[in-house]
């Protein structure tokens, strides 16, 4: 009995067994195959048509809503009332399939979106009192110490305290190898633990956690937004005044009830309802597909109209990651292996993240740690001190060096200026009281930063480079992937400025960046897109769109999909439209029936609904 109540509780469920038996009505009703005393299509009327009127009338009631379904209502009462049972039957059976297909399209347009809801743990371990307690996860608390197990998905943000292993991030970074941890290191909700036990102390939780920023994201994401769908949602409200002049004038020029009611049953706007809320819902499960969640389904239709972009640098066109791009040693006696072994050994201890760059460097080359140093200090504000194996190692800028009365030479000076003007930093490295060369560390470019820009030049889309750095190394960024227009030295204010200078132009301008400094800018930008993955929670919530695995490769194929949903609506609209019209002036000349009536019809609203499901598998070029 149970299962008897969940399966009629269950709508989707109710609806198909509603649809098979509605079929089979139809079917029998239309071959004649069994006698009735009644017509059996009235099964389909009471099962399929019912619903229809009800929705209707508490339309009417509740909020004087005309839409769609008060035509439909009137062309199934009216079908009954002249003895045309097959048709209302078929009407009510076809327009129910429509609003089925159409619930599937969004529903398989939202799919890939809410696998990230189900990625939220339950519960979390947490030890307090020495003792292991599981408790739901939205009663973690900040600072609470959790224990995550090998395979066990992690409950919240925070850093590991205790323990190392490998995170499997792709749900947030979209990397498809997992990522060594230790202690020190930030791990986050959503993701999985792949081998050894470690404990960690939350950071950020419930509604603050990484997962959870992006489901918000996808609660938010809604078609109905879009500044097309009222237009349509007008154009039923007409459509259905218009129709019962229509069958009205109809039937006392003719004096044909029958074609009146016919009249009613093509006019039925629905496919016209349908044409760009499937389109924009399809359009953003596609977008999911390629790691995009799209807030508001009129960000799409503004995209398409975008013909500027406007790049922040650092964590956009860049890893926002200082990495060793450089080691120069001047020592005859220390080869750049020794220097980088050396230095690495210095920074051990450091907890800044030049020197934990260094470090990290040193074991990707190296495979091995470094030794530990046997004194270390650390110097604010100029770098560090350290022994290591009997050598007195300083490494820091020139203030640090120069503090120690240690020279510099012009040799050296003349060689760091070339990595400093293309903005670059700078670690000099002294070995016993002696300069023997420095370590260079430079916000690496993403690799598909370049190819990305030349695909936007291909669509005819001009990119601008927004960004507080210094005009020697915005222009060496711009001039590698091949930005023309550079603002440089840009304060949040100076961003927000050049965005409204090119609006003020009519030019629609579109905003990508990750910091919170570039939240004025997004917000202000026409559509403004960020960075989900690294980017600020100020930055993604001023955002209209976000790239949840911060893949930029990925924002030609959005303008393109934008265009591709744009065109869709326009065909959807034009179809639907076309063939209203078309169906009335055969209706009006006598030549529709209300049972073709309700199938021409009807069609074209499943024609719509097809049309828009095939943007879910677009692919741009």
């Amino acid at each position: 009995m149970n299962k008897i109540k969940y399966f009629f509780e269950d709508e989707d469920k109710r609806t198909m067994l509603f649809l098979v038996l509605s079929a089979f009505a139809l079917l029998i009703s239309f071959l004649h195959i069994v006698s009735f005393k009644i017509d059996i299509a009235w099964v389909a009327i009471i099962l399929c048509g019912f619903p229809i009127i009800k929705g209707a009338i508490e339309g009417l009631i509740t909020e004087f809503d005309i839409k769609a379904d008060v035509l439909v209502s009137l062309a199934l009462v009216a079908s009954v009332l002249i003895g045309e049972t097959f048709a209302a039957g078929e009407v009510a059976f076809i327009m129910t399939l429509g609003a089925l297909l159409e619930e599937r399209t969004v529903a398989k347009a939202r799919e890939g979106i809410e696998k990230l809801v189900n990625l939220t743990p339950p519960t979390a371990r947490v030890i307090r009192d020495s003792m292991e307690n599981i408790i739901p996860a939205e009663e973690v608390k900040i600072s609470d110490i959790l224990r995550v197990l090998p395979g066990e998905t992690i409950a919240v943000d925070g850093l590991i305290i205790s323990g190392q292993t490998s995170i499997n991030q792709a749900v947030m970074t979209g990397e498809s190898l997992p990522v060594d941890k230790g202690v020190g290191d930030e791990v986050f909700s959503g993701t999985v633990n792949q081998f050894g036990a470690f404990d960690m102390k939350a950071t950020k939780v419930d509604e603050d956690s990484s997962l959870k920023r992006m489901i918000k994201l996808v609660e938010s994401a809604d078609a109905s937004k879009a500044k097309i769908v009222g237009m349509a949602d007008k154009w039923a409200t007409w459509i259905v005044v218009i129709a019962l002049v229509s069958a009205a004038g109809t039937w006392f020029v003719t004096g044909e009830i029958i074609r009146a009611v016919t009249i009613l049953v093509v006019f039925c706007p629905c496919a016209l309802v349908l044409a760009t809320p499937t389109a924009i819902m399809a359009g953003i499960g596609n977008a999911t597909k390629h790691g995009i969640l799209v807030r508001e389904g009129d960000a799409l239709e503004r995209l398409a109209k975008v013909k500027r972009i406007a790049f922040d640098k650092t964590g956009t066109l860049t890893y926002g990651k200082p990495a060793v791009v450089a080691i120069e040693s001047f020592n005859e006696n220390i080869s750049t292996e020794k220097l980088l072994a050396l230095t690495a050994s210095a920074e051990l201890r450091s907890e800044h993240p030049l020197g934990k760059s260094i470090l990290s460097h040193f074991k990707a080359a190296s495979n091995s740690n470094p030794e530990d140093p046997d004194k270390f200090e650390l110097i604010a504000g100029r770098g560090v001190k350290s022994i290591v194996t009997g050598n007195t190692i300083l490494a820091g800028n020139t203030e640090l060096l120069t503090k120690n009365s240690i020279e510099i030479s012009k040799k050296i000076l003349d060689k760091a200026s070339t990595f400093i003007r293309e903005g670059c930093t700078v670690i000099y490295v002294a070995v016993n009281s002696q300069t023997s060369g420095f370590i260079v560390l430079s916000d690496t470019l993403r690799k598909d930063s370049k190819s990305m820009i030349e695909k936007l030049k291909s669509i005819n889309v001009e990119s601008i480079l927004l960004t507080g750095d210094n005009p020697q190394a915005a222009s060496h960024i711009a001039k590698s992937v091949g930005i023309n227009n550079i603002h440089s030295e840009c304060l949040p204010e100076d961003k927000l400025s050049a965005i409204e200078e090119y609006q003020n132009n009519n030019e629609m301008i579109c905003m990508i960046g990750d910091g919170i400094n570039d939240a004025p800018a997004l917000k202000k930008a026409y559509v403004g897109i960020a960075m989900g993955g690294i980017g600020s929670d100020i930055a993604v919530d001023a955002a209209d769109i976000a790239l949840v695995s911060d893949d930029i490769k990925s924002i030609p194929h959005l303008l393109s999909l934008s265009q591709k949903t744009m065109n869709t609506i326009k065909w959807n609209l034009s179809l639907s439209m076309l063939l209203n019209f078309i169906a009335i002036i055969l209706a009006i000349a006598g030549i529709l029936n209300p049972i073709l009536g309700a199938l021409v019809h009807n069609l074209g609203s499943v024609a719509v609904i097809i049309n828009s499901a095939l943007l879910l598998n677009f692919k741009s070029e």
